[in-house]
């Protein structure tokens, strides 16, 4: 396995590889690697003949400078995982290696309307440091094929329209969320709860599960009523809901009686103290 911290480094690792007609697969992350990243590996290990697994905290998604300081680095247990799991090439990159010029005069890629909705109200930057370094590392990596955890569906979303817009011949693949045993998605961001909040935090997956059984089995289906009991039910375990909304797969746009879609995703934010964490469940109806 090589570890690449350098851009003209990985740039001779590509060319190198291009060259022999290689499929190359890329996992970006963001470090403190968990099963859930994992799984993301294990997936691109089977349809690629280069695997590339790049690390790196963008500090241009994150909304405060706290946040992007406590972000939890594990570089020395990611390399052993990595190895393990038969990674060709970890991209480790510092800061100025890929914003030289720093943040302000960095040219950025946003992918308009999906990016300003739901998340992105009280987000309004994050998708757009989120398509930016995506772009970036495509343009790098090359690859042909690249794999993004279902978790973070609306990101999923709007990567896909870049690709889309922006002509990268590169196919998207979303993976399933990896649980826990009590069913609670796996995060970078659970390290920061204890035993105690690690149980209330289950409460946002049984959250969805909720209005998911209301919208398949209720006829009489209210959506303003449903997400009005769902998150006093957060609020009742001790969580501060921070967005539920029932939209449609493909558009992100909400459902209501008039817009009704029959491929529908479940999108929850919440908090534990300082701690935010997102979940999602889509299904047909």
């Amino acid at each position: 396995m090589f570890i690449i911290k350098d851009i003209s480094q990985l740039n001779d690792q590509i060319k190198h590889w291009k060259k022999k007609n290689k499929i190359i697969s890329l996992v970006p992350t963001m470090g403190n690697i968990h099963d859930g990243h994992l799984k993301l590996v294990r997936e691109a290990r089977k349809n690629s003949d280069i695997l590339v697994v790049s690390i790196f905290i963008n500090p241009m998604q994150f909304d405060n400078d706290n946040d992007l300081l406590n972000y939890p680095r594990t570089l020395s247990e990611d390399y052993k995982k990595l190895k393990k799991n038969l990674v060709n090439i970890v991209f480790v990159p510092k800061i100025i290696e890929i914003y030289p010029n720093g943040l302000k005069h960095q040219t950025f890629v946003q992918v308009p309307i999906l990016s300003s909705m739901l998340e992105g109200i009280n987000r309004p930057y994050h998708f757009q440091g989120v398509t930016t370094i995506v772009s970036k590392l495509f343009n790098l990596v090359q690859p042909n094929i690249a794999y993004f955890g279902e978790k973070d569906f609306q990101q999923l979303v709007i990567i896909r329209k870049m690709v889309i817009d922006m002509n990268f011949d590169i196919i998207i693949v979303g993976v399933p969320t990896v649980r826990n045993a009590d069913g609670l998605a796996l995060s970078s961001r659970n390290i920061h709860l204890n035993e105690k909040e690690l149980k209330k935090a289950t409460y946002l997956n049984k959250v969805i599960d909720y209005i998911a059984n209301k919208l398949i089995n209720d006829f009489k289906f209210n959506t303003i009523h449903t997400i009005d009991k769902a998150n006093k039910i957060l609020i009742h375990y001790g969580l501060k809901p921070d967005g539920l909304a029932i939209c449609d797969e493909f558009t992100l746009q909400t459902l209501t009686l008039k817009r009704k879609s029959k491929n529908v995703v479940i999108l929850a934010a919440a908090k534990i103290g300082n701690t935010r964490l997102i979940d999602c469940k889509k299904f047909i109806l």
